[in-house]
């Protein structure tokens, strides 16, 4: 296994250098993150002779600049917040928007487009590990309350990426914090339709969504829709139909089924050449299919088309503090308490 921090000669929009970490395992899989919203940039795994990029991503000079969100750690709350407003023990929170009247994953300067510190690697101890960390002010994006957070990775000798997010709070603060990761296992330096892999997910409710993604319906079963992933199929399949039309395609939250294994979802490439399963301690999972990928610079100095990379975002319900009914599921942190989630990323 093998650590390694690098000053690189690209400037953030802090107009300072970008840190690279890279971590890698005795197999040859080697992950890469970047200071810059402690974000994932890289995720070459062993696939038979080869070594292959399975992570959308661009150059390293594009990460400040893209839209897209790719690879970033997401926060203070990923997904949307509707109107960048709700109420809170009598008092109505007013959030700063970026999505129309709505807040997207944390404002116009969420986590991620921030420098986080690198607080600690394994490079002494022989362990595969990076621990990023901030420090989010009282006030932030309109939010409420101090909050310190880690973004802690970790690479398995098996071929996982583990990720874990710690935070505790002096307030009372909506906080879902999730990675913006898209893959795509066949060709994520250029990207292909990633409509042809094939998904499986561990839930049996949906939550439908207006076309600006902010919910307007309760939970819906996946029974007889397009929604339904309980079997394996080719995400082509049921492409388009009925809701997904209102948001150009998946971009949709389902309600993980606490019931069975924290397995929440199997990505099979279309030759069935490589697995991802993802499990979670999280309640729910954000599927989005790139639906507005078009445009956002490749690592080649090409642009990725839309449907050419997958993110699995694993996370609490979208616009829940909005939602009272949805409190059990997470997403809203009582000042004090410690806020621990981890997701596992594993390659087979």
């Amino acid at each position: 296994m093998c650590v390694t921090v690098q000053t690189t000669n690209v400037v953030a929009l802090d107009n300072q250098a970008l840190q690279l970490v890279t971590l890698t395992n005795q197999q040859g899989m080697q992950v890469q993150f970047i200071d810059w919203g402690a974000t994932w940039v890289s995720c070459i795994v062993p696939v038979g002779n080869e070594k292959r990029e399975v992570l959308l991503g661009c150059q390293l000079a594009d990460y400040a600049k893209q839209g897209v969100y790719l690879g970033a750690t997401i926060g203070r709350y990923a997904n949307r917040i509707a109107n960048s407003q709700f109420e809170y023990q009598g008092k109505t929170i007013k959030l700063t928007a970026n999505q129309n009247e709505h807040q997207l994953h944390g404002g116009l300067i969420g986590f991620d487009k921030q420098r986080w510190k690198i607080e600690q690697t394994g490079e002494k101890c022989g362990e595969n590990f990076v621990i990023f960390s901030l420090i989010s002010s009282d006030g932030e994006q309109g939010f409420l309350g101090k909050v310190k957070v880690q973004t802690i990775y970790r690479l398995t000798e098996d071929n996982a990426l583990l990720v874990e997010f710690k935070a505790v709070s002096d307030r009372d603060t909506p906080l879902s914090l999730t990675n913006h990761a898209y893959f795509n296992l066949n060709n994520a330096e250029n990207g292909s339709d990633i409509r042809e892999h094939f998904l499986q997910l561990n839930a049996e409710q949906f939550l439908p969504v207006d076309s600006q993604g902010i919910p307007n319906a309760p939970l819906k079963s996946v029974q007889n829709s397009s929604f339904d992933f309980r079997q394996a199929k080719a995400i082509k399949q049921d492409f388009l139909q009925a809701e997904q039309q209102l948001t150009k395609g998946y971009d949709h939250a389902f309600l993980l089924d606490q019931q069975r294994e924290k397995t929440c979802a199997i990505l099979t490439a279309p030759d069935r050449s490589l697995c991802l399963t993802v499990s979670t301690s999280q309640a729910a999972l954000q599927v989005y299919t790139g639906n507005y990928l078009q445009g956002t610079p490749t690592r080649c100095g090409g642009e990725y088309a839309d449907y050419t990379g997958i993110a699995l975002e694993t996370q609490a319900l979208p616009d829940t503090p909005n939602h009272p009914e949805w409190w059990q599921y997470g997403g809203m942190l009582k000042a004090g308490e410690t806020y621990h989630h981890w997701t596992k990323f594993q390659f087979s």
